[in-house]
């Protein structure tokens, strides 16, 4: 056991491989959270705007955008993230060699279609009654939408927005099969390597775990000082 781990982390300074690995990871996670989270607010208020609209008032534009966004998420939902990725990485950018490139802007574009409809779930829960005060003020949709409706939606989904993330992390595993050096393509090269399966993936394996748990208990602390924030707001709302 002992040499096994030798073997797969210490000949070699191959821990070296497993951290740049790991880097490529979260360069992909964060990079596609933060495209998803682009994707998703602006699907999610096409789609709401659409929905809050009679049908007498809605604009061939905007059932237009609401028809792409429809198919945007069925698409994107109903076929496996592996053969998304096979399909940017060796058909649409077969030509590229920007393989984080692709893999950032594949999982962004697949975690915004989950993100779109999370979001629309948490600007759904608003109160109607804010966007009717904010327009009766003289504010334009977009501009309670930015500064009333999201930041509040955002509190609320906060938890699904941090399973998205963690999501993102364990599924970055996948883009090896564009040929992408991350943290589980590291393992694979060293188990070709040494022979040795059980210390490499084992390792790994126990390397996702611990960030895992890592983020999960930073998405805990988080959410929690959001309550208490928003407890204290209340109270000082109603003392005045």
């Amino acid at each position: 056991m002992i040499d096994q781990f030798v073997q797969s982390f210490i000949e070699g300074d191959r821990w070296k491989l497993y951290l740049k690995g790991l880097g490529v990871s979260v360069v992909v996670t964060l990079g596609a959270l933060v495209i998803g989270i682009g994707l998703g607010v602006l699907v999610a208020i096409i789609r709401t705007r659409y929905d809050q609209q009679g049908e007498n008032k809605r604009s061939g534009i905007l059932a237009f955008l609401n028809k792409i966004c429809q198919i945007y998420i069925t698409v994107i939902r109903g076929t496996p993230m592996m053969v998304q990725l096979l399909i940017m990485g060796l058909v649409i950018f077969a030509a590229s060699r920007n393989l984080i490139g692709i893999a950032i802007l594949t999982f962004g574009i697949n975690s915004g279609a989950y993100t779109a409809e999370t979001i629309r779930s948490g600007i759904m829960s608003i109160d109607p009654g804010q966007m009717e005060a904010g327009r009766s003020l003289g504010m334009s949709y977009a501009t309670v939408m930015k500064d009333i409706i999201i930041p509040q939606a955002i509190k609320n989904i906060l938890p699904a927005l941090g399973n998205e993330l963690i999501t993102l992390f364990k599924d970055t595993s996948l883009v090896t099969v564009i040929g992408l050096t991350d943290l589980t393509k590291v393992a694979m090269q060293i188990q070709a390597r040494t022979y040795q399966a059980f210390m490499p993936f084992i390792g790994i394996a126990l390397m996702y775990l611990v960030i895992v748990l890592i983020l999960t208990k930073l998405l805990a602390l988080l959410e929690r000082r959001l309550r208490r924030n928003e407890g204290s707001s209340k109270r000082h709302r109603d003392m005045h």
